[in-house]
């Protein structure tokens, strides 16, 4: 019982996090950073409320990976271990090439 409190506690603390940060891309006036330590510079972005949205997106949809895993426990609890380990093994690389993909599409 404790490893499933456990196991709800950092699944749905990392969607909540990851949900987070979408909120705070969405509200950004200026450009949403994704490295960390980096800032982008508005007038290296056409649109920027665009470019937040897209972003804010992008992070919504990661963090429902682990939604998905903290219900899945209920059901099969080796099949929801596998989507939180694939949430971050394909999860993150993926992250980047959508991030890069939206950078190129509103860098000037």
């Amino acid at each position: 019982m404790a490893g499933q409190i456990i196991w709800y506690i950092t699944n749905f603390g990392c969607a909540t996090l990851f949900y987070l940060i979408g909120v705070y891309a969405k509200n950004l006036k200026k450009p949403m950073h994704f490295w960390s330590g980096s800032e982008i510079d508005s007038y290296l972005i056409t649109d920027v409320k665009a470019y937040n949205r897209e972003n804010a997106i992008m992070w919504k949809h990661f963090s429902l990976c682990f939604v998905v895993s903290g219900f899945l426990e209920i059901v099969n609890p080796n099949l929801a271990l596998i989507v939180f380990l694939l949430s971050f093994a394909i999860g993150i690389p993926t992250l980047i090439c959508i991030y890069l993909r939206i950078y190129n599409k509103y860098k000037r």
